[in-house]
């Protein structure tokens, strides 16, 4: 296998916009580990799909909010990528993994904020250290924030402060990794047709209403968000780093 193939590690992977973020990078020649904390079976069906796009792929399990794992699947990790690509080392690092909290902020609990924290900021942090030296010189890491940190919806105190935090991080990381040619940027979603937060967007009301909130007439889709990934970890953007980009189709604006 020749060193020159580019190589993606996406946590969260087997489901919704991480899923998109594998095939479109897949379709974009780019080979991916595709990470799931419980759902075995939806990982491996992404790396079928992966395969059949003409790129390689394998499926480990994380944790991202044990970061007592993290040595682990960075062993793990390592393993895989001697075996299957014959390398030390990968070039995209997406932290992508994450689940939804809705409750006012007055009845918001401290576990619930804890369950998020670690997740969402803490996990990000020490799972990017951890597999920083494994990440090559040259590479990028993307972390995905949430259209909730311009937007202010009722309900998301807790998630779009977390989700803050993690555009705060991008920046000090796009800082302290410029000297290894490592771009760190943020991309931040806005209303998207999966089912994180409960599938609420399966409701004809709710759907109707963020429609009527988009520039461009529609809520997004995964793929929306996919391609978008892709572009931005595709050559053409080496000059981008320390960036937040909305995707969002101009929501609320």
């Amino acid at each position: 296998m020749s060193t020159d193939q580019k190589i993606a590690v996406i946590t969260g992977a087997n489901r919704g916009l991480g899923r998109a973020h594998a095939l479109h990078l897949a379709a974009a020649g780019v080979d991916v580990v595709v990470t799931y904390r419980s759902n075995q079976a939806e990982a491996e069906e992404v790396v079928a799909a992966v395969a059949e796009r003409g790129r390689s792929a394998v499926a480990l399990r994380l944790d991202t909010g044990d970061v007592g794992s993290f040595a682990g699947f960075a062993e793990r990790l390592g393993a895989e990528l001697e075996a299957r690509w014959s390398r030390t080392t990968f070039d995209f690092l997406v932290n992508n993994a994450g689940h939804d909290l809705q409750a006012p902020f007055a009845e918001t609990t401290e576990k619930d904020f804890d369950d998020l924290v670690n997740v969402h900021l803490k996990g990000v942090f020490f799972l990017t250290q951890t597999l920083l030296p494994r990440l090559a010189d040259g590479g990028a890491v993307v972390n995905v924030s949430s259209g909730l940190t311009r937007i202010t919806v009722p309900g998301h105190a807790a998630y779009g402060a977390v989700k803050g935090a993690v555009e705060v991080l991008t920046r000090y990381q796009a800082k302290e990794l410029g000297g290894r040619g490592i771009r760190v940027n943020a991309i931040a979603p806005g209303a998207t047709a999966t089912d994180f937060g409960g599938g609420m967007m399966h409701d004809e009301q709710v759907r109707a209403y963020l429609t009527s909130q988009v520039a461009l007439g529609r809520v997004g889709e995964p793929d929306d968000i996919g391609a978008a990934l892709a572009a931005l970890l595709s050559d053409a953007n080496r000059w981008v780093t320390a960036q937040r980009v909305e995707i969002s189709g101009g929501q609320s604006i």
